[in-house]
């Protein structure tokens, strides 16, 4: 049981690894035996990560560059490539959301947005997916949300893009599925890290969102760790194309209290 989850010689890249989620999922795949390649714009913070992952002792290295510019994008998908850096997981964690109306977004707002949450993971999959088919196995784990099939006010450009990441990784699952190659997404709910910091510091807003949670509370980025695990190892094998809510029931279960005469059924 241990081997069908262990990832004991096999090299994983983490976008957004240098805080939240992304840096929990670098260490959570360095406990299952992978070594890292760390990426995100802050090459400061993800020289602390790769310390952490050298703690574990595996092997980190370090790859600084902007996921909203798509030159900088091609440029380090290239330089990995052309240094034959065998990429055999690749999980595209990085992403932005910006709050506001419709009628007040603007059309720079949109393709930002876009151009990190959709336009720089269809370039790294583009790429780096060589080597895995090359070699007849790999493994792509996008991150899209909760709100990936559904509405949501307020979040025009970010809701689009998860849709876009859906649909973009239902395509790719089918390009590579030939050759070994797996993709699925992962839907996150609201965990504790910096982009929900918002809500969470906010009681009123925080205790909204709570009600509308099966399971009562906001996410810990480790709960993010045996999901990404289990789609990076062989347990996997035969699991591509789907989406993976993680979000302890906000996405499928209705948790608003069931009012009844006389009161209420919580």
């Amino acid at each position: 049981m241990t081997a069908l989850f262990s990832l004991e010689g096999r090299t994983a890249m983490v976008t957004g690894a240098s805080r939240g989620l992304g840096r929990a999922i670098a260490l959570g795949l360095a406990d299952a035996g992978a070594s890292l390649i760390l990426a995100a714009r802050d090459e400061q913070k993800l020289g602390e990560v790769a310390d952490e992952v050298r703690a574990r002792g595996r092997e980190a290295r370090v790859i600084a560059f902007d996921l909203a510019s798509p030159a900088s994008v091609e440029a380090a998908a290239g330089r990995l490539v052309a240094e034959g850096a065998p990429i055999d997981i690749l999980v595209n964690n990085g992403g932005i959301a910006e709050w506001g109306p419709l009628h007040g977004s603007k059309l720079d707002h949109w393709e930002r947005t876009f151009d990190v949450n959709v336009s720089a993971i269809y370039l790294l999959c583009r790429e780096l997916s060589k080597h895995m088919v090359a070699q007849q196995w790999g493994r792509i784990i996008n991150f899209a949300s909760y709100v990936a099939d559904r509405g949501r006010p307020n979040l025009s450009a970010y809701v689009a893009s998860k849709h876009a990441v859906l649909g973009l990784t239902r395509a790719v699952a089918a390009d590579l599925a030939p050759h070994g190659v797996t993709c699925n997404v992962i839907a996150p709910g609201i965990f504790h890290t910096d982009m929900s910091a918002p809500t969470a510091g906010h009681p009123q807003r925080a205790k909204i969102f709570r009600d509308t949670i099966a399971i009562g509370r906001f996410g810990d980025p480790a709960e993010i760790v045996g999901p990404v695990q289990f789609l990076a190892s062989e347990a996997s094998r035969y699991v591509t194309g789907h989406m993976l809510p993680v979000d302890g029931g906000i996405a499928n279960i209705l948790s608003l209290p069931v009012v009844v005469e006389g009161g209420s059924l919580d």
